[in-house]
């Protein structure tokens, strides 16, 4: 009986993670260079239920020797087991601010360990120390001049230096080169992960090397195309309709679990109060 309580409890904490995770998707429905995060559920190991007894042995003495008979296995609930973020591209968003800048994939190698494509990102400069990593471009010039994004972190370049601009009036080309009156300024900054699970996802659509490592230049990777598109951001890879059917499944699996929950309740009630007296 109590392993069934476990068993409900279990699903309907998985839920419930599951439908925190969907509602936040859904609110960065709108903001740049979002991904989308999907989650894996997975069954706890089951139990194998034996039940120990005894044999008769059919003779004079009808002897009896101990013995273990299997019943079956049990499963004893789940588990959210992990959250990974869904590095597809989103669509582009024409903006006509130059500081605007999107990613646009091109051929990207598959990894052999995961199975799957890696990913590019625009190189930061993190306040901690050591880089960090988005796809999100809405970018602008602060005080001093230095491009930097939404959270002041400063954009660097291939050279792994902050970049400097007078002015916006300058222009990106699609190899990520920056001019400024046909002169050369500095080239954008982007790096590669052959495996981009191996993330570590922060708040604001950042990402960082769990390890503290920083990730080597997308330029000069074998086999990785790109482009840049100035005055452009790529919009968030968020599914708006599947993640509200996907809401909803979550919240009917729980409101399922919730059911079970208050049969096995009901039962324990009539067990302790009703048979208990007899």
């Amino acid at each position: 009986m109590f392993k069934g309580f476990y068993t409900v409890a279990t699903g309907m904490i998985a839920q419930q993670r599951k439908t925190e995770i969907i509602t936040n998707n859904m609110a960065n429905a709108n903001t740049p260079g979002f991904k989308a995060d999907q989650t894996t559920i997975r069954s706890f190991p089951d139990m194998l239920l034996s039940a120990v007894g005894n044999a008769n042995i059919p003779t004079e003495r009808n002897l009896k020797v101990p013995m273990i008979q299997e019943i079956g296995t049990v499963n004893t609930g789940i588990y959210l087991q992990e959250t990974l973020a869904n590095l597809v591209q989103g669509s582009l968003i024409d903006t006509n601010l130059s500081t605007d800048m999107a990613l646009i994939d091109g051929t990207i190698p598959i990894d052999e360990e995961s199975g799957k494509p890696g990913s590019i990102f625009f190189r930061l400069e993190h306040p901690d120390g050591g880089e960090a990593y988005t796809r999100n471009g809405n970018f602008t010039l602060d005080a001093e001049g230095y491009l930097v994004n939404g959270n002041g972190y400063y954009v660097l370049s291939d050279a792994g230096e902050r970049i400097m601009l007078p002015n916006d009036d300058f222009q990106l080309s699609e190899n990520g080169t920056i001019y400024i009156d046909d002169v050369e300024v500095a080239t954008l900054g982007v790096s590669f992960s052959a495996n981009p699970s191996l993330l570590v996802k922060l708040d604001n659509g950042l990402f960082r090397v769990n390890d503290g490592e920083e990730l080597p230049s997308a330029y000069t990777q074998q086999g990785v195309t790109f482009g840049l598109r100035q005055s452009t951001l790529e919009g968030s890879n968020v599914d708006s309709a599947k993640s509200m059917t996907d809401l909803l499944t979550a919240y009917r699996a729980f409101e399922a679990n919730q059911k079970v929950l208050q049969a096995y309740d009901k039962s324990m009630e009539k067990a302790v109060n009703e048979i208990g007296r007899v």
